[in-house]
């Protein structure tokens, strides 16, 4: 019987150790641009209303507060000139925390600068049944140089 506690509590701890690897060999997820002459510009929710400046080739990550617990989420951004800025993915991070139940976390756009001229991306938080004004909207600038 101890021997069997024993290696049970071993595959348990290589599975952590698995994930832990695993974690760290995936980067931080900021590694969005290949180019390292044009690193990519991280933007939050105080850029919303303002203007960002990309050159053709580099990357843009809007990075916003979520709590899908809430029922609330992020549309699909709206992008006014799409051959000039074109969404290339997004991802949802998780809370920091495990151990607040509803605890927000963050929705993560990337965006790449496909050739210069300006375009303007647009977002609504709100949660997708109801026909009530967002809670939030993002509005963002980008002028392609």
């Amino acid at each position: 019987m101890r021997k069997t506690a024993w290696v049970i509590l071993g595959l348990i701890l290589l599975a952590g150790l698995s994930v832990a690897v695993g974690t760290a060999c995936s980067g931080s997820g900021n590694e969005v641009n290949a180019d390292s002459s044009h690193p990519a510009v991280n933007v939050g929710s105080s850029y919303s209303g303002k203007q960002v400046e990309l050159s053709v080739g580099q990357s843009l990550v809007v990075t916003l507060d979520s709590n899908a617990s809430t029922g609330y989420s992020w549309t699909q951004p709206q992008i006014s000139d799409d051959s000039v800025l074109s969404a290339t993915g997004n991802q949802t991070i998780a809370p920091q925390t495990t151990l607040v139940v509803g605890a927000p976390g963050k929705e993560e756009w990337t965006f790449k600068a496909l050739k210069k001229g300006t375009s303007t991306i647009s977002m609504e938080y709100s949660r997708p049944w109801e026909s009530t004004p967002p809670a939030e909207t993002f509005d963002l600038t980008v002028v392609v140089k």
